[in-house]
């Protein structure tokens, strides 16, 4: 019994140690910048890690009073696009933590 108690003990702390890891990796997610642009550059949508939109740049040229269709649909292209940017590398960084472990719901 004695031997399983300390494979127990190990597996807690490399348990823990991967904890770190993921919380370090976590916020270095966070404090991450994502940017995407539609248009050729006429509408820029920056975000954060935790999907947070930060800053929303508009060229003058592409804002048209008898098209405002056109200037939400880049918007919402940029936006779009910036948001997967981020959850793509959320995804590839935090599942290499969970990478060949059958966890439901990971």
């Amino acid at each position: 019994m004695k031997g399983g108690m300390g494979n127990m003990n190990n597996m807690m702390k490399q348990m823990q140690k991967m904890q770190k890891k993921m919380e370090k990796a976590q916020e270095e997610l966070h404090e991450m910048t994502f940017e995407s642009t539609a248009g050729g550059g006429m509408v820029k949508v920056v975000a954060n890690g935790k999907k947070q939109i930060t800053d929303v740049e508009i060229q003058e040229d592409v804002v048209d009073p008898d098209d405002v269709d056109m200037l939400q649909d880049l918007i919402l292209t940029a936006t779009n696009d910036v948001i997967k940017q981020v959850e793509d590398k959320t995804n590839d960084t935090m599942g290499q933590f969970t990478k060949g472990m059958n966890i439901p719901g990971m």
